[in-house]
């Protein structure tokens, strides 16, 4: 059973207090309160029902949207499960939708099952059979990981001491491996640092490799970015260059458990990617993600609200003598000065999910930012975790 960590109703933060407080507290408290008359038969019955593990846990480890999707789009999903029966089903425009939100046209737009299908089907295509893979790290690993297992190989590249993408050193390695390498990936903003490659970056490395050689641009944190140096990479897809630029619904718009991603890129580099879509996307999701385009005024919301938590848990954090590194996503890297995964298993005793270990940042913890008792919720655990020892024989 899980050690529910006690919370105050002290307001994280203002402007977000009205979001609600969650009381979390363990089935032996919520017997003893109806024991002693505070709490009625229906409502214990009620309230332990809400305990189940999985609901009551504060979920900051996968980046996801604490809010859940926007009424506009739940009322675009529900009216299309009435095509749950169809092969041939209207898609809501889906395609036609997305390429007028760049200004492409739909042929230069790919759909996959999350950008994730994507990034897999860019390895498949091109980095199988001896083929690489050059791009940073930590980054994405999963990029790497699939490449490996369609028998291609990874050059990674360490970040530079401020946790950047060392653009100079991935431009050596491409050239140094021109005929090997089947593309070079960059995720920008980084995962799990962080931290954006400026609009002049992404130019200088575009221009100094090989002209042939596809890059796969990876955008599922665009939404979050703040950086004035920052800017996406779709301009490139117009004007020809072998570029890939991924986007995901999963994050800005709370359809991760939906699945629904796409591609900007050339018709010539799609026809390419082609063979190695599953075409699994269903109807709902289709339609959902048309809806979650037009509603720039929820996407506003989640991003005023996420990234002043953000702002906010990072200079409590500092306060507390704990370094962190500089975000422009939905998620922060905290300095832990002792190694990440007994306190992951610490969180995970008093309900808090939070980030893998992502070497060699092995003393750096992700944190995703979630709602404000979430938040919350996570200062309290931490302040108790770090105060106390770091276990005995970790290393």
């Amino acid at each position: 059973m899980l050690d529910h960590n006690g919370v105050t109703r002290r307001t994280f933060l203002g402007g977000a207090a009205a979001l609600g407080y969650l009381a979390f507290k363990s089935p032996a408290e919520l017997i003893a309160e109806t024991a002693r008359g505070e709490r009625s038969h229906a409502s214990l019955v009620a309230a332990l029902s809400e305990l189940d593990d999985y609901d009551a846990l504060a979920k900051l480890s996968f980046n996801e949207n604490p809010y859940g999707p926007p009424d506009s789009v739940l009322k675009a999903m529900t009216v299309a499960f009435k095509y749950a029966n169809r092969y041939g089903y209207p898609d809501g425009g889906v395609t036609e939708a997305i390429a007028t939100h760049h200004g492409v046209k739909p042929e230069n737009v790919v759909l996959g099952a999350g950008s994730g299908e994507l990034l897999d089907v860019m390895g498949s295509a091109f980095a199988s059979n001896g083929k690489k893979v050059i791009g940073a790290s930590p980054s994405f690993e999963y990029v790497y990981a699939h490449v490996s297992s369609v028998r291609g190989a990874s050059i990674t590249i360490p970040l530079t001491s401020d946790h950047r993408q060392d653009i100079p050193a991935i431009i050596r390695a491409t050239t140094q491996h021109y005929r090997e390498v089947g593309f070079v990936y960059l995720c920008n903003p980084n995962n799990p640092t962080g931290r954006t490659v400026s609009a002049r970056e992404v130019k200088q490395l575009l221009d100094a490799i090989p002209p042939d050689v596809p890059v796969l641009i990876d955008e599922a944190y665009f939404h979050f970015v703040e950086d004035p140096d920052y800017a996406t990479s779709v301009p490139y897809v117009l004007e020809g260059r072998p570029v890939l630029v991924t986007r995901t619904f999963s994050k800005i718009s709370a359809l991760a458990g939906m699945r629904l991603g796409y591609g900007i890129a050339t018709p010539d580099l799609i026809a390419q990617l082609r063979p190695y879509i599953s075409q699994s996307i269903s109807a709902v999701v289709k339609w959902g993600g048309v809806a979650a385009l037009a509603d720039t005024d929820a996407q506003a919301k989640v991003k005023t609200v996420t990234l002043a938590l953000r702002k906010k848990t990072m200079a409590e954090l500092n306060a507390l003598g704990y370094a962190t590194i500089p975000s422009e996503t939905n998620f922060f890297m905290v300095d832990l000065k002792r190694p990440v995964p007994p306190v992951i298993d610490a969180f995970r005793a008093k309900g808090v999910l939070v980030g893998r270990p992502f070497p060699p940042l092995n003393e750096h913890l992700r944190v995703s930012i979630g709602t404000a008792d979430e938040m919350h919720r996570f200062l309290v655990a931490f302040t108790d975790i770090m105060a106390k020892p770091a276990a005995s024989g970790a290393s």
